[in-house]
Order: structure tokens, then C-alpha cells, then sequence
């Protein structure tokens, strides 16, 4: 189990170096300042923040350069991707490994011992299987270059794109709760869960 693991273990989360991960269509890699403009850009669209947890709105020029900038200084998460177009190089979105934030409320420190996986989209980009596709990557990475045995997720009960990406992605529904959103206020959200028994008979990765 998760909560089970052994201090190197534990240690063992941060050895992630977050490299570049190249699929069929997509090079998600870190953030860059010629970024800037396209996320805020994409991000300043309601529909996507009100998806998420920590996105403001209206999402400013001054929003993207700060995120950036805390991408790169790991202030945000422990692996935090742009999403590229490989042939064109094109930013679409962005994605991420967290550690686990604890269910209670009246803890805001994340867990070390569990990690969990986001992703965004621009909207001109959705319904094209790129979101499945950054998150089979990312599930991949985490299996392979932790010990973790189980993988976390969570998106609005009103985010059907997303909850079709985490089922096609092998994760399973686990429970239900509440997100604060900066966006959106107090919403509820569905929480998920991946194991990694069951990612060994889905590395086939049939979308």
C-alpha cells in the first residue's frame, strides 16, 4: 500500500528528474518564457479554469510569467510539463506530478507518500486525444521511476472529457469529495485511483 511505504521509499519519490517525455504526437517538457504568451492565452477562458483547482480568472500575462517562473523553481509541483505539439512545436496545455494533497481539510501539507497526476488543455485542442495521451505518459513515468503502487487523479463531476481520459487511462473511481477553485468556488469533484497492477496489463495502452 501507499501509506505503507518505507522511508527510502518515500525517498525514492524524489528521484523523478522529470526528463522529457516524447510520445506519437506530443514533447512535454518544462515550461519556457516563449511560453507565456500562448498560456495565457489558453488560460484565460473560463471553461478551463473553472476546471481546475488553482487557475485563476481572468488568467493575465502576469499570471503566466509568475507560473513559469515557479514551474522552474519547483514551487508548484515535483514534475511540471508544457504540452508541445511534436511536429510544430506548438504549446496546447499544460500537465504535472504532484505529491498528494491529505483528504482532511486542515492539512494543507501534501503527502510525500502518494502522488497524483493534472493536465489542461486549451479548448481549441480538445476532444483530439491529446489529454489521454499526456496522461498515459505521465502515468508511465511515475510506475517506472518510483515504487509507488497506487496513482492518483481527481476532475469536476461535470468534466466528462476528463473523467473519459482517467477511465481510457486505467484509473477507477474511488469516491467523491469537495475542491476549492479559485474559478469556481467550492465544487464537487470525483477522485480516482490507478494501481500498478493494473497498469502492468495496460501498458499496451489500447485508446
Amino acid at each position: 500500500m501507499v501509506a505503507e511505504l518505507l522511508e527510502d521509499d518515500e525517498d525514492r519519490l524524489d528521484l523523478i528528474d522529470c526528463p522529457v517525455l516524447v510520445t506519437e504526437r506530443l514533447v512535454l517538457r518544462a515550461p519556457h518564457t516563449e511560453d507565456v504568451d500562448a498560456i495565457a492565452r489558453l488560460a484565460d477562458n473560463p471553461r478551463v479554469a473553472e476546471m481546475l483547482s488553482r487557475m485563476p480568472h481572468p488568467y493575465t500575462q502576469d499570471h503566466a510569467v509568475d507560473f513559469v517562473r515557479r514551474a522552474n523553481a519547483g514551487e508548484i509541483g515535483k514534475c511540471v510539463y508544457a504540452i508541445t505539439l511534436a511536429q510544430s512545436g506548438t504549446f496546447i496545455g499544460c500537465c504535472g506530478i504532484n505529491y498528494r494533497r491529505s483528504k482532511d481539510m486542515r492539512i494543507n501539507e501534501p503527502r510525500k507518500d502518494e502522488l497524483e497526476i493534472g493536465y489542461w488543455l486549451g479548448e481549441p485542442h480538445w476532444g483530439k486525444g491529446y489529454a489521454t495521451e499526456t496522461a498515459h505518459a505521465l502515468v508511465d513515468l511515475v510506475f517506472r521511476a518510483t515504487q509507488v503502487e497506487k496513482l492518483h487523479a481527481s476532475c469536476r463531476v461535470s468534466n466528462i472529457g476528463s473523467r473519459r481520459v482517467l477511465y481510457k487511462s486505467g484509473f477507477q473511481y474511488a469516491n467523491t469529495g469537495m475542491m476549492d477553485s479559485l474559478a469556481a468556488g467550492n465544487v464537487p469533484v470525483e477522485r480516482y485511483m490507478l494501481d500498478r497492477r493494473t497498469w502492468i496489463g495496460l501498458r499496451s495502452w489500447n485508446t
